[in-house]
């Protein structure tokens, strides 16, 4: 059976700069067996969320759109939360993203890339929570403790007291940054968005690690403002 894990990064190579994908393309793109790619697209569409061109390939199918219609609606900020993404992703000409938790999952809900961003646009869809600002930031908030800790580069978090050292900061300052922790070379920080008294996201930007060390302050200060200033108005 296709795992949730797998159908999110099948489903995340598609993009505007990549619509659709062929068997042979989306294998190599994959690292993966022709045969392999091959059951990983008949799968999905199947079960709706591809379908395939008269030319053999395979495209997002519109049940995307409706199942994500469906979800945005059902939560009342998410519009504004998407407008706010714009704004950062232009003004600090960076990646910008909006986290949420799903259970205990750290779901990547959007990202926008400004074309001046000095990383590519991250496919990953579920995040390493130890290893990453959204990740440190929402089980803070909602007081979560790790059942496990991702090691993906020496920087990461690896035990409970790293951890809880980590989380206590996080309250402090009321946001959080990860530093080489989940990709080598680049830098996340994170900060909550607010709805009525709740976090229910958490919201920020991407980039290398060069630049954020570079302009740590500035770009933290003009996140916090875009942001705060956001939730006032």
């Amino acid at each position: 059976m296709l795992s949730l894990q797998k159908a999110s990064t099948i489903l995340g190579a598609f993009s505007a700069d990549q619509p659709e994908w062929g068997v042979r393309a989306l294998a190599a793109h994959l690292d993966v067996p022709r045969a392999t790619a091959h059951a990983y697209l008949a799968g999905l569409t199947e079960a709706g969320f591809l379908r395939r061109t008269p030319h053999g390939k395979y495209r997002l199918s519109w049940h995307i759109s409706e199942m994500g219609a469906q979800l945005t609606a059902a939560l009342p900020w998410f519009q504004d939360a998407r407008a706010l993404l714009t704004r950062l992703a232009l003004e600090v000409k960076s990646v910008a993203f909006l986290c949420l938790l799903e259970g205990e999952d750290v779901v990547a809900a959007i990202r926008e890339r400004h074309p001046d961003a000095d990383i590519d646009l991250p496919l990953d869809i579920y995040l390493p929570a130890t290893a990453t600002a959204s990740g440190k930031l929402l089980y803070a908030y909602n007081d979560i403790t790790p059942r496990t800790f991702e090691a993906c580069t020496q920087s990461s978090i690896t035990t409970l007291d790293e951890w809880k050292t980590e989380v206590a900061r996080v309250r402090r300052l009321g946001y959080a940054y990860s530093i080489e922790e989940w990709i080598p070379g680049q830098c996340t920080l994170g900060v909550p968005y607010h709805h009525g008294d709740q976090v229910v996201a958490s919201i920020g930007v991407q980039m290398s690690a060069q630049r954020y060390l570079r302009e740590e302050r500035q770009i933290r200060e003009r996140v916090l403002h875009i942001v705060q200033e956001a939730e006032l108005s």
